[in-house]
């Protein structure tokens, strides 16, 4: 924002200034605060039946997006709805492009943020808390249902796949052998492979389960999906240092998975549990 006068850049000027000499971390402030609370805003919020407010796109289907009524809905909206009932509160969501959806946390727009984010990176686990995971996904590859040539990764070696040049999928595919045949993206990469052009694509699980719900007649199947090991865990991320309140989090996706209704939620938008590691 440009300062159109002297008095505001003044104040701003000494603002920088009190801050630089502050040796109190964001942190220690957030402790201290919520020592002289009894609790965050979050936490109260939650445990007097407030509103809790969520980031997420609105443009990612099947995970976040309009239906053909308008309403916002996907999975993890769903997951969410059901996390806010299990918790006793209301739930507003903030509807924010992907590039800027942690700028929004991090500046307080909202309290967490519901669409597909894992904490990958040791900057973002050093700055961000993950509630326990809601999905799991990892690469899984698809082919013809009558190809059978698939009882293993090592028997990718000499097979034809269909990738998109900068994907990691197609560096794995390689890693094992296979021969990449160039494509734009999935849809394309599909096409080849129903054309007997490629022998298979692979991809991450959720986009290859919500492919085949789409297009049940398609003839492919998923052949192989990486092991649990390997799988990468979503949930709700909130700024590190609210304690109670992921514990809480947690406390409410675990009654949601012992009660089926991540279970349930999942086959609706999937048409498979991907709410499980295994």
């Amino acid at each position: 924002m440009k300062r159109r006068n002297f008095l505001a850049l003044a104040m701003s000027t000494l603002l920088l200034a009190a801050c630089g000499q502050s040796t109190t971390t964001d942190t220690e402030t957030t402790a201290t605060d919520n020592a002289a609370t009894g609790g965050s805003d979050l936490l109260q919020r939650i445990n007097n039946g407030g509103t809790i407010n969520v980031g997420t796109e609105g443009t990612y289907p099947p995970f976040t997006y309009h239906d053909q009524s308008g309403a916002l809905t996907g999975y993890d909206v769903e997951v969410t709805r059901a996390v806010a009932d299990k918790l006793g509160v209301d739930v507003e969501f903030k509807e924010t492009q992907w590039d800027a959806m942690l700028a929004g946390l991090d500046s307080g727009r909202f309290d967490m943020v519901a669409n597909q984010v894992s904490l990958t990176t040791p900057e973002r686990k050093a700055k961000y808390d993950k509630a326990d995971a809601y999905s799991w996904s990892g690469a899984a590859l698809l082919a013809p249902t009558d190809d059978n040539r698939y009882s293993s990764w090592e028997a990718l070696k000499g097979l034809r796949t269909a990738q998109s040049l900068s994907s990691n999928y197609g560096e794995l595919a390689e890693r094992y052998g296979a021969e990449i045949v160039p494509v734009d993206g999935m849809a394309q990469a599909v096409q080849l492979v129903k054309q007997d052009r490629a022998d298979f694509t692979m991809n991450d699980h959720l986009a290859i389960l919500d492919y085949l719900k789409n297009f049940p007649d398609s003839n492919l199947e998923v052949k192989l999906v990486a092991p649990a090991s390997e799988l990468r865990g979503s949930g709700l991320v909130l700024i590190k240092g609210d304690d109670e309140v992921v514990a809480k989090l947690n406390e409410a996706m675990a009654e949601l998975q012992a009660d089926g209704t991540l279970t349930q939620i999942s086959q609706e938008f999937f048409g498979e549990d991907i709410s499980k590691q295994e």
